[in-house]
């Protein structure tokens, strides 16, 4: 908790994703957390405009990229990690359950036997407890399943990055719902998170600006742990898969799952037809 590392986040509009730069302080090392991959799906249009705002201030600011974090394989934005590796260099890395993630996805979309489904896409594969260095921080890797198999909340000094675990406190928590996914899992990995010291700041993937209020992104353990509309006040874990199965079954698949997943299960890349020509599939009827 006696280091503080220098955190930005960008605020994706189109995504609701906060992407972070995360600088150790005493260094000019860095870490980006969940970039994002613009697209313009119906007209089937790649950008890059979200990613070159943080490459820009990564090369204004004269940092050194260590690593592209992804919380986890996400569902509704594609993911910048390669761009941003070709720009600046860092290794990507991923919880190591993504290789259930390709599994069961790699199904869905009929990918065939030349799609590995071992993580090789990525260059780093965290596990539960594994540490790694940003500079002179030591950061901190905790499996916190739920949402997705591969989820990993990244603790790096007083700060821990959630992914969808959790939202802000008005927001509660992430749907549990896709394949792989388990509200008492999530439950379970929500109290893992909230047993970290109360002044650790909590950093969230994405903010839906519940009842139209600013954007907004930090928060901390305790006030979560109190306030929290699906886990505050020490509400139980039946509680909890009562409230996150109701919620789930009213919504929607997110706009961009599709092409999400399969770029995301690739590391970032976008998956080619036989010629070499990026392409998507559709899968039909089968999320």
């Amino acid at each position: 908790m006696s280091v503080k590392p220098e955190i930005q986040g960008f605020y994706d509009e189109a995504t609701a994703t906060i992407s972070y730069i995360v600088k150790d302080p005493t260094s000019n090392a860095a870490a980006i957390i969940d970039s994002v991959m613009d697209i313009d799906y119906a007209a089937g249009r790649i950008t890059f405009e979200h990613a070159d705002m943080l490459i820009s201030e990564i090369e204004r600011q004269g940092l050194k990229l260590e690593w592209i974090i992804e919380t986890h394989a996400h569902a509704d934005h594609l993911s910048a990690a390669p761009y941003i590796q070709e720009k600046l260099g860092g290794k990507i890395g991923i919880g190591e359950n993504i290789k259930i993630v390709q599994e069961v996805f790699g199904k869905i979309f009929n990918e065939g036997t030349e799609f590995q489904r071992d993580g090789s896409q990525f260059d780093a594969l965290f596990t539960d407890g594994m540490t790694y260095k940003i500079g002179n921080m030591t950061a901190f890797a905790m499996h916190t399943p739920g949402h997705t198999p591969a989820c990993m909340t990244h603790v790096i000094g007083d700060a821990a990055f959630v992914g969808d675990t959790l939202f802000m406190p008005d927001g509660g928590s992430a749907r549990a719902d896709f394949p792989g996914g388990d509200a008492g899992t999530l439950y379970d990995s929500i109290q893992k998170v909230l047993s970290l010291p109360g002044e650790m700041r909590l950093f969230m993937c994405h903010d839906y600006m519940p009842g139209g209020r600013e954007v907004k992104w930090e928060t901390t353990v305790a006030e979560e742990k109190a306030n929290n509309i699906h886990v505050g006040g020490g509400k139980t874990r039946e509680e909890f898969i009562r409230i996150r199965t109701e919620r789930d079954k009213t919504l929607k698949m997110p706009t961009l799952i599709i092409p999400s997943i399969q770029v995301n299960i690739r590391a970032g890349h976008i998956p080619t037809d036989q010629h070499g020509d990026k392409m998507l599939k559709v899968p039909v009827n089968k999320l």
